[in-house]
């Protein structure tokens, strides 16, 4: 055993040997053309030559105008979730069961938590530049959160959780004093 540990290990096998081996340079002599966007070395060292030119940076106008459709793409993000939400609810049904029960906390937690936290969502939109024009994006936000909130509204009293009937109210009815009183006489 104590030979086995002392002896050289074995060659590596032929597949590690091609893997770490270069490629053998490509000759041109063959008749089969470079694929469409492939650029060979040759070429590649006048292409890096002309794109040495530094990259002119966005102007705050353009990084103002991409900032303000982020903000419109963030603000409509809640509109694009109702329709998923409206079909959810639709087919939760409207009986008392743990899944339907989930389903409308849910509902009521997103967008309130969006009506919370509507200043921290758009504040890396702000700069001077957008800022005049931010508030519209900040309302259509909130209005689509009220929206959001009052679909969960409809599903609640769907479901016979809001109390809008008067049988929900009675015990702060009192009793009818009746005006007459019928008795039986034999």
């Amino acid at each position: 055993m104590a030979s086995n540990s002392s002896a050289t290990p074995p060659p590596p096998p032929r597949w590690v040997l091609e893997l770490n081996s270069r490629l053998p340079s490509k000759s041109k002599s063959t008749t089969i053309p470079d694929p469409p966007g492939y650029t060979s070395h040759s070429t590649s060292k006048r292409s890096t030559a002309s794109k040495q030119q530094p990259r002119k940076g966005p102007t705050a106008d353009e990084t103002d105008t991409l900032k303000l459709k982020k903000s419109w793409e963030l603000a409509l993000a809640p509109a694009k979730a109702l329709p998923m939400n409206a079909v959810m609810m639709y087919m939760s049904g409207n009986s008392l069961q743990i899944f339907s029960i989930m389903m409308v906390f849910m509902l009521f937690k997103n967008p309130i938590q969006g009506l919370l936290q509507t200043n921290q969502v758009f504040i890396k939109f702000e700069t001077e530049g957008t800022k005049p024009r931010l508030w519209m994006v900040k309302a259509t936000y909130v209005l689509m959160n009220l929206v959001a909130l009052a679909l969960g509204i409809w599903k609640v009293n769907g479901m016979g959780l809001l109390p809008t009937t008067r049988s929900d109210w009675l015990a702060w009815e009192s009793g009818r004093v009746p005006l007459e009183r019928a008795i039986f006489a034999f």
